[in-house]
């Protein structure tokens, strides 16, 4: 697995994102992870900003580590991940404003788009999930 915790700098990643929106974007949306999680942010891969972390093991056997919760500023959309997926929090994606969504990811093209207490909460009820289920 290629997205895995290092000793990276979070600030120094910060600082090399060449759009200063998207730069105090994802300092926005890390500030609610730290809020939400009480954890530091970690460089996770080259790119990702992640907070805590869970071990998982699939069925197959096959284990690791993963963070639960995390963003990264990619150029087409700040990535918020949201490990459980969307599928039980219909209620606050009705709520959020504008976004796209893959599996786990939260596609934000500026945060104006999106409700910043919606978002919170939706990451909120996502960690708490995490912390649940896999105790993370």
């Amino acid at each position: 697995m290629k997205t895995v915790k290092n000793d990276a700098s979070v600030d120094a990643f910060l600082h090399g994102i060449d759009i200063e929106k998207r730069r105090d974007d994802c300092r926005t949306v890390i500030a609610m992870m730290q809020r939400v999680t009480g954890e530091d942010p970690a460089m996770w891969g080259p790119s990702i900003i992640g907070f805590g972390s869970y071990h998982y093991t699939y069925d197959s056997g096959r284990e690791g580590d993963f963070f639960v919760t995390g963003v990264s500023p990619r150029k087409q959309a700040l990535t918020v991940y949201i490990m459980p997926g969307f599928g039980s929090y219909d209620g606050l994606m009705a709520k959020l404003g504008t976004y796209k969504t893959g599996r786990s990811c939260l596609y934000i093209k500026k945060l104006e788009d999106v409700d910043l207490k919606v978002l919170e909460d939706l990451i909120a009820k996502s960690v708490a999930w995490m912390r649940e289920n896999y105790n993370a």
